[in-house]
């Protein structure tokens, strides 16, 4: 019993799996049709480099054995260089649906893995500029999207409140944008990620504490109205295999 019960949950998850592949390949496609034609490529010139390596290393390449292990070999390098491309290319075509749009940052910042919390709009405005916090290796991130002008005001205003309950933690200002000085949004969870280090695992209790206390005075105000797109969660996950 207990081992269809685990069978079962295996096939669902591979289930689970394909479908959201597929999900993302369709999502993908609308935005770069090309796609299919990247991943069939990589595929073939990959696996016929990996056939021809392991035809002429292996001492048996001449063997049917050899012939085998050379076409497994391919097909193992092929369908590796089909998956790298494929996830690149989705995440280019997924920062490429969401740039514009309220909360990108947000969603960007979702792809960060353990040991970084992200609290995506601590702060607007009434005209949709928003602020985000990450809290992480580089200490305090606050990620600013919308109009420059506005959003600087806005990193200014908490930032003061930051310093003011974690004064001993490092405090960074980013802006998402295209402009100068701005950070673009396929490459803002990168350049958070090399702000470096400056908080140890065993102090971020105690920050996130302190912030909570933080969160807790601020006025309960409705989001600004807009999409904040969430799928770059899913898109992480295929992600992972890179």
């Amino acid at each position: 019993m207990a081992k269809e019960k685990t069978q079962a949950g295996s096939n669902a998850d591979k289930t689970g799996r394909i479908q959201q592949f597929r999900e993302t390949y369709r999502m993908s496609k609308k935005t770069d049709p090309r796609i299919g034609l990247w991943i069939l490529g990589a595929f073939l010139l990959v696996g016929a480099l990996g056939f021809v390596v392991f035809f002429v290393l292996l001492p048996t390449g001449d063997s049917l054995l050899g012939k085998i292990i050379a076409v497994v070999g391919a097909l193992l390098f092929g369908t590796l260089a089909a998956l790298i491309i494929f996830g690149r290319r989705a995440q280019r075509s997924a920062y490429s649906q969401m740039e514009g749009q309220p909360g990108a940052a947000a969603a960007a910042l979702r792809m960060l893995r353990r040991g970084w919390r992200t609290d995506p709009a601590v702060a607007f405005t009434k005209q949709q500029d928003v602020v985000h916090r990450v809290i992480g290796p580089p200490g305090i991130v606050l990620i600013g999207e919308g109009n420059p002008n506005r959003v600087r005001t806005l990193l200014a205003t908490e930032r003061r409140k930051h310093e003011r309950v974690v004064a001993d933690v490092p405090v960074h200002e980013v802006i998402c944008g295209n402009g100068e000085g701005e950070v673009p949004l396929p490459k803002l969870t990168r350049y958070v990620q090399k702000l470096g280090r400056s908080v140890k695992p065993a102090e971020m209790t105690d920050i996130l504490n302190r912030i909570k206390a933080l969160d807790a005075q601020r006025s309960t105000i409705p989001l600004p109205k807009g999409p904040v797109p969430t799928s770059m969660k899913g898109m992480r996950g295929n992600l992972r295999g890179r």
